[in-house]
Formats: C-alpha cells, structure tokens, sequence
C-alpha cells in the first residue's frame, strides 16, 4: 500500500430471592437462547467496530514516523522499515494475512494522539510511551518493547568499559547527552558524581564520543542497540539500565472489539504462533536474542 504524509500528526437490589424483574430477566436470557442466529446477531449488535470496517475497505491504516531508526525509516531503497513498521505489518497480516495491506501515515510524534481521535488513522505504532495521561485519551494495546537509558562506550581505547568502572570512578566520569532540562537528574540516578555534558543533538553528542572528548555516551538503550548493530565492534554496551519505559501502539477509545483483535495479534507474537516473526525483529533491530517460550502452562500465569 502506498505511504501517506500527514503534518503533525440496572442494577437489581439484594434481596435474598429473585423478585419479579429478575425472573423477567431470566426469562428474557432463556427466550434469547431459542433466537435463530440473525435474529440474535441483531440484538447484540451495538454498533459497528474498526475491526469491521477495516475488513471491509480491504487494507489498514497506520499512523507512524520515518525518521527514527530502528522504529521507523526508510532503508537505502526508500521503504519504509523497523520496528514499529513490522508490528503494523503483523496487524494487517492477521486482517488480511497479506502483511502488506497496510498504508502508512506518515506524521510527527504530536500528531499521533489527534489522528486517532480524528478517524485519520485505525491505529497508531510509532514508539509511543504509556502514561497514565495518555491513557485518558487513547487505549493502549499490549506493550512490545520495555525501553529505558544506557550509556555507552567506545570498545577501542576507552578507560572505563563497563557500568561498575564508569561508577567508581565517580567525578572523573564525564557523559554526554542531548540537551534538556532533566539530563543531569537522569545521569546522576545512575552515576551520582559524573559531570554531565549536554550537546545539541543526539548526533552531536555521538561525536563527541568518537573523539573522545567524552568517556560515556547517554541514550535511549534501542538506539544504543541499534549502533551497536550497524557498527558492530566500534561501541560497547556498559551493561546497565534504567528509567524503564514500555512502548504499545494505541486505539481511539470505546471499541474493545478492535482493541482486544490487536491485543490478540500482539499476544500471539509475544508468545504463539506468530513468535518466530517478533523473534526475528527484536534480533533484527535490536541484536537482542529473544527465548523461545515454554512449551507447555501458559508462562504468563505462572
């Protein structure tokens, strides 16, 4: 499917025994029983859900982004890839199973919550964070990645290569990161007497780490991942992370028939039949190699 541009983007007392509107109740629950089946299907139809409209027009709609690698961007070829473009496909192959009936909005990070509203998209995958604000506004599906900070180092020639050495080494430390108000704060939950350096940009702090003016590079831990991937044997990972974070994709509140169908694909890709797929994207992106799941008791009632 083509990629589309988007700008921002009554209750019954206890009585102790059944009254006459509960045996009413009863009644009507018996006679429901002996419906025909389109005769029931009528009464229990309250309304169309996303999931019928999107079988219906043949193809899903997906706000995301393209410029933030490994989420979502564009490869040398011009398509659109990552992490977040292989959960939408996974949605849109047990729609359809056909992973590429998918059309992509393109937006900004503020445009994810206004086009959902708006009917614009039917979902959103675009590495959004779960708050407790966000939830008043959107229906976050199931978590499928635990994000948090890193830091990193330079595997030739650094003086400190892992998290202990960074931390005993206490205000000799320096690390970088991108400007903003609570960068030290975050730095100093984990390395109370490092001395923080603050850059521009993600991009101008990386370079500051490849010309060592820095010991220690501060960052998401997916994108830290995902340098590690594509310059294998140039940067460590120091070992430790924290101000855990979990990304889910979102739905426009009040249709649980839509949110419980992703929740499901999402669900079978965490743990049945679809794993080997997320198995294979969390290698892909991330260099992360993910366990298969037991076989047997469903783990997550254990």
């Amino acid at each position: 499917m083509s990629e589309t541009n988007a700008k921002t983007g009554s209750a019954v007392g206890r009585r102790g025994m059944l009254g006459a509107g509960a045996l009413g109740s009863l009644a009507a629950g018996a006679a429901g029983l002996l419906l025909p089946a389109s005769a029931k299907a009528q009464t229990m139809d309250t309304g169309k859900s996303k999931l019928h409209e999107v079988l219906d027009r043949g193809h899903l709609i997906v706000g995301t982004g393209s410029t933030n690698p490994p989420w979502h961007f564009e490869d040398e070829s011009g398509k659109l890839v990552g992490m977040d473009i292989d959960m939408a496909r996974l949605i849109a192959k047990g729609l359809f199973d056909d992973a590429e009936k998918v059309e992509f909005v393109l937006q900004g990070s503020d445009a994810r919550i206004p086009s959902l509203v708006t009917d614009k998209v039917d979902v959103v995958v675009q590495w959004m964070t779960v708050t407790p604000g966000r939830a008043q506004q959107v229906e976050f599906t199931l978590p499928y990645y635990r994000e948090g900070i890193s830091l990193m180092v330079m595997a030739d020639g650094a003086k400190y290569k892992t998290f202990d050495e960074l931390k005993a080494a206490g205000s000799a430390v320096s690390v970088g990161g991108m400007q903003n108000v609570f960068i030290e704060d975050w730095i100093h939950m984990a390395l109370p007497e490092a001395k923080v350096e603050q850059f521009e940009s993600p991009d101008a702090s990386l370079q500051a780490l490849n010309a060592r003016r820095i010991d220690a590079y501060e960052g998401d831990q997916s994108n830290i991942r995902w340098l590690m991937q594509t310059t294998p044997g140039r940067y460590i990972d120091t070992g430790h992370g924290w101000m855990p974070n979990s990304y889910a994709s979102a739905v426009k509140p009040g249709d649980p028939v839509w949110l419980n169908f992703i929740n499901t694909v999402y669900k079978e890709a965490l743990m049945g039949v679809d794993f080997p797929t997320l198995q294979a994207s969390y290698k892909k992106w991330f260099g992360i190699d993910v366990a298969m799941p037991k076989i047997g008791y469903p783990q997550e009632f254990a």
